[in-house]
């Protein structure tokens, strides 16, 4: 069975030491470019799993991210990702709670809940609570102000969906930031939960019922059914616990930037690259790039 070893680094001369490491473990190989500091390299073997913990340890100390993966397939036609601290560089309740005057305790919430130390479920109505008051209008002074795409977003998303794949924004937060990242993003559609408000403010509660790490993996299974795909087909990307169900179920899933609940059972990881690695882990070459 063909193997492929995909190495992405921002530092070209990381993915240089990773590819001369791994010659006394595979042999001689070909190694092919697919961008800056990118580089596929294709071997056989039987067991990608045995393979791919070699290849872990070989490149545990490298600032080099990498996946191995089958070959045949790696191209993958469905994406579900999580938006906060993946697509986006912020938590946005945290940064809420932040206008609210009680971000230190939300934040060390989240932490926890996202570390897979809390249900998610009831840390999200503990979190929501604090938020009593806060006036509607602050949800748009906190997008403007603290809401970034992360670095690649947008060119993978706009690359995927040129190559005909759908992308979806699946996320345990809420749908005034969702809408908002999946149109800066081009996402095709994007679900999360809702803040309830009333007289322009939020009322501390949020809709029922929570989208949250089954929701998520439904959003997966859902939407590969509806498109006649089988799930090794599809994609998953994550930071917290609440995405582990979605990433494990995922044809190639991967833990982005993640807690190390997610990190451990990930497919692959992306630790120093930008999001465009998961163009390149999926083949792509840098001048298919769009966006």
């Amino acid at each position: 069975m063909q193997i492929v070893i995909t190495l992405v680094s921002p530092d070209p001369a990381a993915t240089e030491q990773a590819r001369t490491r791994l010659v006394p473990l595979l042999g001689q190989f070909e190694a092919v470019s697919l961008g800056a500091g990118a580089l596929d390299i294709v071997v056989d073997a039987q067991d990608h799993l045995a393979l791919r913990a070699l290849v872990d340890h070989a490149l545990k100390d490298l600032a080099v991210d990498h996946c191995v993966q089958a070959a045949e397939g790696r191209r993958k036609r469905l994406l579900i990702a999580d938006m906060d601290s993946t697509i986006i560089g912020c938590e946005c309740l945290d940064e809420l709670a932040d206008f609210a005057g009680v971000k230190d305790v939300v934040s060390a919430i989240t932490e926890r809940s996202m570390r897979g130390e809390l249900d998610f479920e009831a840390a999200l109505r503990e979190r929501v609570a604090m938020l009593k008051g806060l006036p509607v209008s602050v949800l748009q002074t906190c997008f403007d102000e603290r809401v970034r795409l992360n670095a690649g977003a947008k060119t993978l998303i706009g690359t995927m969906m040129a190559a005909g794949a759908r992308c979806l924004l699946v996320s345990g937060g809420f749908t005034f930031f969702t809408a908002r990242v999946a149109a800066a993003a081009g996402f095709a559609e994007d679900r999360a939960n809702r803040l309830i408000e009333a007289d322009g403010v939020l009322t501390g509660a949020v809709a029922e019922p929570i989208l949250g790490k089954a929701a998520k993996l439904a959003s997966l299974e859902q939407e590969a059914h509806a498109l006649g795909l089988d799930l090794s087909q599809t994609l998953a990307i994550g930071d917290g616990a609440n995405d582990l169900a979605m990433i494990e179920a995922a044809g190639l899933g991967i833990a982005y930037r993640a807690k190390p609940i997610v990190a451990a059972m990930a497919h692959a990881r992306i630790d120093y690259s930008d999001l465009t690695a998961l163009l390149y882990f999926q083949g792509y070459s840098q001048d298919a790039f769009i966006g």
